[in-house]
């Protein structure tokens, strides 16, 4: 069985790594992002938005879908999070271990 696991580590890995060869170098101002997305929200984001804020506008506006959904998931953690700490507090108090 373990063997099976780490077999499929790899090859997970290694098509992760095949996915990537082709991307553009990090910073590169000719990838697509630069020439294209990037100059559109800059030139754009205060008529498309009212927002004088660009990064306000693409955080609220363009990608509000994405924002909000971030959100949520944050969000819930932390009330996961904050959930499990008062279960630990409560178990303790009543003299459980």
């Amino acid at each position: 069985m373990k063997i099976l696991s780490l077999m499929t580590v790899f090859l997970v890995g290694a098509a992760l790594i095949y996915g990537t060869l082709d991307m553009p170098k990090w910073g590169d101002p000719q990838s697509p992002a630069s020439t294209h997305v990037s100059p559109y929200y800059l030139n754009h984001s205060l008529e498309d938005t009212a927002t004088p804020n660009v990064v306000t506008s693409v955080l609220a506006d363009y990608r509000g879908y994405d924002t909000f959904g971030e959100t949520v998931v944050i969000f819930t953690a932390g009330m996961a999070c904050i959930l499990l700490l008062k279960a630990g507090r409560k178990r303790r108090g009543n003299g459980h271990v």
